[in-house]
């Protein structure tokens, strides 16, 4: 009776394994990566001015634990999240949102000077815009329901000068995952603006304070 070799078996059979295993790595899908997108200057209907040496602060985000992830979000017709296995954020959605707001604001407001949570405490940041996302829930064929609470922190003074919710609702087009960057994109676009508003109308007040010395 021949002795079985059972080294020789678990040899041959770890070979299979990885020859399946190479064999099937080409027919796998490839991820999709997807990125958020700032406006330009031919999207805004109006700029703002504020003043030249004003610094804006943006950041921190807070995003949804479902949404604090590689994978993009959606609703499936009974309210369910669903992860896609390979439609991903290029980068993470906190950064990507806070990052996108930063770059709105420098093409509504050419004059600020704008810079990234954390930043170098030698810089004099005057205003600080910290967002919260409450809510982002995207179903393609309902489209997308957006809710941010922002403050406006006046940095130099430490005091809170501002405390606003914004919602949007908007249309996934086209109804992919593509029109779903395309859409936060935009939805982010339009918080951008209500800030900034918020932003020239505490420069004008900030001016009015400031003494005229032709007065004295």
């Amino acid at each position: 009776m021949k002795q079985i070799n059972f080294k020789y078996i678990l040899s041959v059979g770890a070979m299979c394994l990885t020859l399946v295993g190479c064999i099937s790595v080409p027919n796998s899908p490839t991820p999709r990566f997807y990125a958020l997108t700032a406006i330009d200057d031919a999207q805004v209907s109006k700029k703002i001015n504020l003043s030249a040496d004003m610094i804006i602060g943006v950041g921190p985000v807070k995003i949804p634990e479902y949404q604090d992830r590689p994978q993009m979000v959606t609703l499936n017709k009974d309210k369910l999240l669903q992860f896609a296995q390979f439609d991903r954020w290029g980068e993470s959605l906190d950064l990507g949102i806070a990052r996108l707001v930063r770059e709105d604001l420098t093409v509504i407001l050419p004059q600020a000077k704008l810079t990234l949570y954390p930043w170098n405490p030698s810089i004099e940041v005057k205003y600080q815009v910290v967002l919260e996302v409450v809510q982002l829930e995207s179903e393609f064929d309902r489209g997308m329901f957006l809710v941010v609470q922002w403050t406006l922190i006046d940095v130099q003074n430490s005091k809170t000068v501002m405390i606003k919710r914004s919602e949007f609702r908007k249309a996934i087009t086209p109804p992919n995952y593509c029109g779903l960057a395309q859409t936060l994109s935009a939805s982010v676009a339009s918080l951008s603006t209500q800030i900034a508003q918020e932003l020239g109308t505490l420069n004008i007040k900030d001016k009015a304070l400031v003494p005229n010395p032709h007065n004295n």
